[in-house]
């Protein structure tokens, strides 16, 4: 999901001189402008998914800016609408702020001072509708998916299961740590008809070398001394549905073995069975490393690798779908949320860096971790701070500007020319809210730049 920045600007006055000068000013700031002489024609073309900014004249004939205001805080409440007013109407003009006016700049203004509050509220547009996006599309997703996404590689996957669910062969699926193989597994059998039956997954790191046959094939009773009831095996457990073989590269040689009998003849032979019972069971298994590699290793039977691997399925890692890196962290934002019972509050502008800029080596496992830890407030960089943090408007913002600039220093090791890059800021601009903030660039430098976690 890529989250580009707004850059349209409306902009309603009636004096047409005025009007062109400051048209052809925006312009010049790559800035995408539609003009209107009344408040009338520009609401006939504005909606609450507008990707920009609305910029007004306080008064006009007909309708004036606080009239367009309130249709359109009744429209989209979070729409940006910066006044522009004469020196008389500044009062008028701080009202229209107390009503959710964005900003205001008074004529004869400096272009500077205009284009610094286009800055500022463009952002703030930008993750207002990018984190709709994002809950809107966790909404719509699979509870308890992490096939989420709309990148190539989630895609094809995604083809493929369908394609192969209600097929009978059996699937290998490798992956790095953390990428859901066994969502994938479950994916596969909840798509055919095995999903009336269970769903068996064995740790196959953890049996215990000592009871491998006990835990696999089950036992009768009499079987060995304290063997008193029946015991079901997993893999007769399975039966009709599905066994997943989770890390199956770390089954031992006698597992191994063991294992190959059931994959060959599906049947078991439970201890103290007089006879082999036949199963009807699907075998789904999983491998964080390359079987194929451990088999020429001579760590992993070759026979039971080909008869395992009818198919073979990747699951990709984050770093190669990262454009479905938010839309994830929204969908585990919203669990943990619901888990916790807190209601997820939006992503700051440092919370989709850290999304888009993190490499996540633990990848869809580290993405959910990190975004429970910011449901619980134990990442708070990682959210919009609270409209109800204190103060007033002003101070809000003030608050907010200096923690996205706090996060770029931060970032960018104190690189001022870096920072006005990535901020979208003049060189002039930045240094003035530099001092405003009281932030010294050099007081980044000092830190060596660390990888995110």
């Amino acid at each position: 999901m890529n989250f580009a920045r707004p850059c349209a600007v409306t902009l309603i006055d009636d004096d047409e001189d005025f009007r062109a000068a400051l048209v052809e000013r925006l312009r010049l700031q790559d800035l995408e402008v539609r003009e209107f002489a009344s408040a009338e024609a520009a609401l006939k073309v504005l909606n609450a998914d507008y990707p920009g900014v609305v910029v007004t004249d306080l008064r006009m004939p007909g309708m004036d800016g606080r009239g367009l205001l309130s249709r359109l805080q009744s429209m989209d409440p979070d729409l940006p609408v910066v006044m522009i007013t004469g020196h008389g109407d500044i009062a008028e003009a701080v009202e229209a702020l107390r009503h959710g006016a964005y900003d205001f700049v008074a004529k004869p203004f400096d272009f500077a001072r205009l284009n610094e509050s286009l800055v500022r509220a463009l952002e703030k547009r930008g993750l207002v509708l990018d984190n709709r996006a994002l809950v809107l599309a966790a909404a719509r997703a699979r509870p308890g998916t992490t096939l989420l996404g709309a990148s190539p590689a989630i895609e094809r996957l995604r083809s493929v299961i369908d394609q192969i669910a209600d097929a009978e062969m059996d699937v290998l699926i490798e992956g790095p740590t953390g990428v859901g193989k066994e969502v994938v597994a479950r994916a596969l059998h909840e798509g055919g008809r095995r999903r009336v039956h269970r769903f068996v997954a064995m740790n196959c790191g953890a049996l215990p070398e000592g009871l491998i046959e006990t835990e696999l094939f089950g036992s009768e009773p009499g079987a060995f001394p304290g063997a008193l009831r029946r015991r079901i095996g997993l893999v007769e457990q399975s039966h009709r549905g599905t066994l997943f073989l989770d890390e199956v590269e770390s089954l031992s040689p006698a597992a191994q073995l063991a294992i190959l009998r059931v994959v060959e003849q599906r049947e078991i032979q439970p201890i103290g069975a007089a006879a082999a019972r036949r199963l009807d069971l699907r075998i789904l298994s999983a491998s964080k490393i390359d079987l194929a590699d451990a088999v020429a290793r001579g760590r992993f039977r070759d026979d039971l690798y080909h008869r395992l691997n009818v198919v073979k399925l990747r699951v990709p890692p984050l770093v190669e779908r990262r454009e479905d890196i938010p839309l994830l962290f929204a969908h585990f934002l919203a669990l943990a949320g619901k888990a916790h019972g807190q209601s997820p509050k939006p992503l700051s502008a440092e919370g989709h860096r850290r999304l888009v800029e993190h490499l996540w080596p633990g990848n869809v496992r580290e993405l959910a971790h990190f975004a429970e830890r910011a449901a619980l407030g134990l990442e708070e960089s990682a959210l919009a701070p609270s409209v109800e943090a204190g103060g007033g408007l002003a101070d809000q913002i003030d608050r907010y500007e200096k923690s996205i600039l706090e996060a770029s220093l931060a970032h960018h090791a104190g690189a001022v020319k870096a920072v006005g890059e990535a901020l979208r800021l003049p060189r002039k601009t930045l240094y003035d809210k530099l001092a405003r903030h009281g932030l010294s660039p050099s007081r980044f430098r000092t830190t060596a730049r660390q990888p995110t976690t």
